[in-house]
């Protein structure tokens, strides 16, 4: 039996800028809820060869993984699915309503277009879990957003995304393909921000402009009777040093919005940053047209 879980924590050694904001609660209290996001867990048989890949993202919100685990579960393999019926079958995705507490089970091909329509807001509706038609889960993702937890922006989600991978699941290059292509995700500063995902090694994950932009390492682990052996850092590859080029040629055009959208995330994004109070601030001296 195979069981991992990996959480984002923030330490409050040396004194640091704002750490342990993300952490809601300092004690255990049977859930991880509160505990400092992301939180992903997965148990499952372990396989004859188990490969697995975990992402950990800074400056963004668990909506980031929406697009990559579509796309990478639409394996362009063609090969590879017509030899391995279960994945020609195709998957299930957990969707999770973070606003209103629900999940919904959609299955693609067949309800694909239900599946984007949904997934498309990657603010408020969250792939949580990834199933082979069968039945055996391939993919998890963290859900937690701080800002419905505490109810106002203390800091980033931090979310994280653990993939299994070969053996009638999609292979390391297919799962890792998505994230050659820069999509936009919210996060950056103050998480008030939209910005392109940059795939980056793990020497070049530290974030400073403007906060970010917004990042992902991929750390490669072989399980074994239990125990991870690696990590291999799968983003420590020139073959992502276009992504990461046109992450900074993006970044750029953002930026030169300032405080305009599309770069600021809209007012209904808003609610949880200082914009209520500044709302009530002025109140007085909004009158009728």
């Amino acid at each position: 039996m195979g069981h991992i879980c990996l959480m984002h924590r923030s330490g409050k050694r040396a004194e640091l800028y704002g750490a342990g904001q993300d952490l809601l609660q300092n004690t255990f209290s049977g859930t991880v809820k509160g505990m400092g996001p992301g939180v992903a867990e997965m148990e499952f048989e372990e396989r004859k060869s188990e490969p697995v890949i975990i992402f950990m993202a800074d400056k963004t919100s668990p909506g980031a993984w929406n697009l990559p685990c579509t796309r990478s579960s639409q394996t362009r393999s063609i090969p590879q699915t017509r030899d391995r019926p279960t994945m020609h079958e195709g998957f299930r995705f957990e969707v999770i309503d973070v606003y209103e507490n629900k999940r919904i089970l959609l299955s693609a091909p067949e309800e694909i277009y239900d599946l984007l329509m949904f997934i498309g807001a990657m603010r408020r509706f969250i792939i949580r879990n990834v199933y082979r038609k069968d039945g055996v889960i391939t993919a998890t993702a963290s859900t937690q957003k701080l800002s419905l937890i505490a109810g106002r922006y203390v800091g980033k989600d931090d979310p994280v995304l653990i993939v299994r991978c070969q053996s009638g699941l999609p292979a390391v290059g297919e799962v890792l393909e998505p994230f050659s292509f820069p999509h936009l995700v919210e996060g950056w500063m103050r998480g008030s921000h939209h910005g392109p995902l940059m795939p980056v090694a793990f020497y070049d994950a530290n974030p400073s402009r403007f906060d970010g932009p917004p990042r992902v390492i991929a750390a490669g682990f072989q399980l074994c009777g239990g125990k991870l052996t690696g990590p291999r850092d799968l983003f420590d590859d020139p073959a992502f040093d276009d992504a990461r080029k046109k992450t900074n040629e993006i970044a750029n055009y953002m930026r030169h919005h300032g405080p305009f959208e599309p770069h600021r995330l809209g007012l209904d994004d808003m609610e949880y940053t200082t914009m209520p109070q500044l709302m009530k601030k002025l109140e007085s001296r909004f009158v009728p047209v």
